[in-house]
């Protein structure tokens, strides 16, 4: 047994017997613990994870295990999907989280007793009544960028309420024990990986500002805990149990909306118990568009489901399988579509106040049309692309994660508290930390897409997705990354399905990004120089970039699930149950 796989079964303890024969697929492709998120062995690149009884993948290993348990003991997609949602909160907090918002899409197979369901899950944070178009700037009339920890910020959580919303539709095991797992993390502790004490390391000085942030993850002399310690959660788990108890209504009406409530005005914050109580999720079908023959189901807006749903359309009016990946004409093309797509990210807003034209947006007549604008031998100038009309066509910090089980269910759940450690704030004695939504909006504006306003939630780059094949779930996928999401999850399709490359081949070759307007072409280490020359002199304009997204995906062939972690974060796994 090689060190990794030692210290993988170590860590297994209190945890059920089914998830150990999985590590001997995990060990093969897991780098040395402690490695950084960048550093990518060979094995890792080419092999994904196998399970035979359904898969987990996810950011944050410990979380991955407490899902696998849950399948491993009989619970379904949804049932685990959940259970890691919550562990995330404890194991994974400048992303996971209850005190931010997010999307889920979620695939149930067909049983005895109901047809297979399709269901979209939309639970992003929606802004205080209280807030004005004013609230967020300063006295030049600009966005006050002067408080990065501030309860002005925060808006409307979400977490609780989609995930309740799932669990009432779907799940099959009760809400207290799925929360239970991560209340025994929070309470017990966990030894803090190099990753997550490097993340909170690089905030401290922010969560130092806010005594309920500080209270719950700094030590008592203000400095932050080093990998390798144990870190407890008290007042989290104290939290949890009230959440576990008294079910989503605790969260949104009771004792502890009232202790969140109370927190955040007492710092000025804009959240009051009846913008808690009227907080409701969006459940809909899916944006449904296809790629060479696959069904994608498509998260719809305020995700940009429909912006992935374009690029795909264009794309395919092109051989990338010819061109051949990572080819400069590849690239190129990418490129081109993805200036032309993002222009037309204008169109994706918050509701209610604004209405997306998402069909119009994912259709194949509107590609069609704007396809015309991308030439394989010119570059075209960001800066001047003309608007599209869709309407004719109308018929920074988050983490992913995706579960698939035997018994054909899925589940692919992207959720944030926006910056990392949010707005770095928690209401004294709740362990909970908030997002910072209410910075996303475009202060300064009326009247457009994202402009502020009461009640409104944020349209957001956010895009989980489920692909099928012979209308059963092919590849269960997603990415955080921000700005970088779009463009992640166009690379990813093109990759299985253009290159036909193995989940985590693709998830592991390196990507590129073309943002608004003149924004440079920007391309993650492992490009030949050759290709960014040959880019430039075809009249790119390209820069180096860090690290893009972090796809966890799961790809499912006949009685296998293929898992792939993409460590461009640190501390993500896949497990299979076997």
């Amino acid at each position: 047994m090689n060190l990794w796989a030692a210290v993988s079964a170590a860590a297994l303890v209190g945890f059920g017997p089914m998830v150990a024969p999985a590590l001997a697929q995990e060990a093969a492709v897991r780098p040395a613990a402690g490695s950084g998120g960048d550093i990518v062995s060979y094995g890792q690149i080419h092999n994904p994870v196998i399970g035979r009884d359904g898969m987990v993948v996810s950011q944050s290993d410990l979380a991955t295990r407490v899902g696998v348990e849950i399948l491993a003991k009989g619970g379904n997609a949804v049932d685990a999907a959940l259970a890691v949602g919550f562990a995330e909160a404890v194991t994974l907090p400048r992303a996971g989280n209850i005190g931010g918002s997010g999307y889920m899409v979620i695939h149930m197979a067909a049983t005895a007793d109901r047809p297979a369901q399709d269901i979209a899950i939309n639970y992003y944070g929606t802004a205080p009544a209280a807030l004005t178009g004013q609230t967020l700037l300063g006295a030049d009339g600009k966005f006050d960028r002067s408080h990065p920890s501030d309860m002005r910020n925060v808006a409307v959580p979400g977490t609780v309420m989609g995930f309740h919303e799932a669990f009432t539709r779907f799940a099959s095991m009760s809400w207290s024990d799925l929360i239970q797992p991560a209340i025994k993390l929070a309470e017990d502790g966990y030894v803090l990986s190099d990753g997550e004490a490097d993340a909170t390391g690089g905030r401290a000085r922010f969560l130092a500002l806010d005594p309920g942030a500080a209270e719950a993850y700094l030590k008592a002399d203000g400095t932050p805990y080093r990998a390798g310690e144990v870190f407890k959660q008290p007042l989290l788990a104290q939290s949890l149990r009230e959440l576990a108890a008294g079910g989503a209504d605790s969260f949104y009406k009771g004792a502890l909306a009232q202790k969140i409530v109370d927190g955040i005005q007492a710092r000025g914050g804009m959240v009051t118990m009846e913008d808690m109580a009227s907080y409701r999720a969006i459940v809909s079908e899916p944006i449904w568009g296809s790629y060479r023959g696959h069904r994608i189901a498509y998260m719809p807006p305020t995700a940009s489901g429909v912006s992935v749903a374009q690029a795909m359309n264009m794309l395919e009016h092109f051989d990338l399988a010819e061109m051949g990946w990572g080819s400069v004409d590849s690239l190129h093309l990418i490129s081109e579509v993805m200036k032309v797509v993002n222009a037309d990210r204008r169109l994706i807003g918050g509701d209610p106040q604004w209405a997306t034209p998402a069909n119009g947006l994912a259709s194949k007549g509107f590609a069609e049309e704007r396809v015309k604008l991308v030439s394989l031998d010119k570059v075209l100038n960001g800066n001047q692309v003309p608007d599209g009309n869709p309407y004719p066509y109308e018929s920074q910090d988050t983490t992913h994660y995706s579960v698939a089980d035997k018994f054909g269910n899925a589940a692919s759940v992207t959720y944030t508290l926006s910056n990392s450690y949010g707005a770095h704030v928690a209401p004294v004695g709740t362990g909970i930390l908030l997002n910072n939504h209410v910075d996303n909006f475009s202060w300064g504006t009326e009247g457009e897409p994202n402009s502020p306003a009461p009640g409104k939630r944020l349209g957001s780059t956010i895009t989980p997705m489920i692909v099928f094949k012979d209308d059963k779930p092919w590849l269960v996928t997603g990415t955080p990354g921000g700005g970088y999401i779009i463009a992640t999850m166009v690379q990813l399709l093109s990759n299985v399905i253009d290159h036909d490359l193995n989940v985590a081949e693709a998830a592991m070759r390196p990507r590129i990004n073309q943002g608004w307007g003149g924004a440079p072409l920007e391309l993650e280490g492992g490009f030949s120089p050759d290709v960014e020359r040959l880019l430039r002199e075809r009249g790119h304009r390209t820069r180096g970039s860090n690290t893009m997204g972090s796809t966890q995906s799961i790809m499912i062939e006949g009685d296998r699930f293929y898992g792939a972690a993409d460590t461009r974060r640190p501390d993500a796994s896949a497990l299979g149950v076997r």
